[in-house]
């Protein structure tokens, strides 16, 4: 299919499509006329490549990952301890957004804003 039903189906943009080749991520076949040209296995792995982006996996794990998905025995244990690391990462910065918004609250009240 070509690159708008291809992204109208997928739910990305084609400028994503374009981005995730450009990437290595993907790969489209080509038509006659040199138009993208993409398959249903293609559009599968553009929508993993979708959640884990929105999972917040930057690029570098997303490239990482893709070899092993769907997920199955045999994911690098150092690969999964990056994973995990970057998760640890967004708690803590969870973490801080949060006692950071506590405080504001916590100024609102005091100076009789409401929270």
């Amino acid at each position: 299919m070509k690159i708008s039903e291809a992204a109208r189906v997928s739910g990305v943009s084609t400028r994503a499509l374009r981005f995730y080749e450009e990437e290595g991520l993907i790969v489209s076949g080509r038509s006659a006329n040199g138009y993208r040209d993409y398959c249903e296995p293609t559009l599968e792995r553009v929508r993993v490549i979708r959640s884990l982006m929105e999972a917040g996996l930057p690029l570098k794990l997303v490239k990482d990952v893709l070899p092993y998905v769907p997920l199955a025995e045999g994911v690098c244990p150092a690969f999964l301890a990056q994973v995990q690391g970057y998760r640890d990462k967004l708690a803590e910065r969870i973490a801080s957004l949060t006692a950071r918004q506590e405080a504001l609250d916590g100024f609102l009240k005091a100076a009789g804003q409401g929270a």
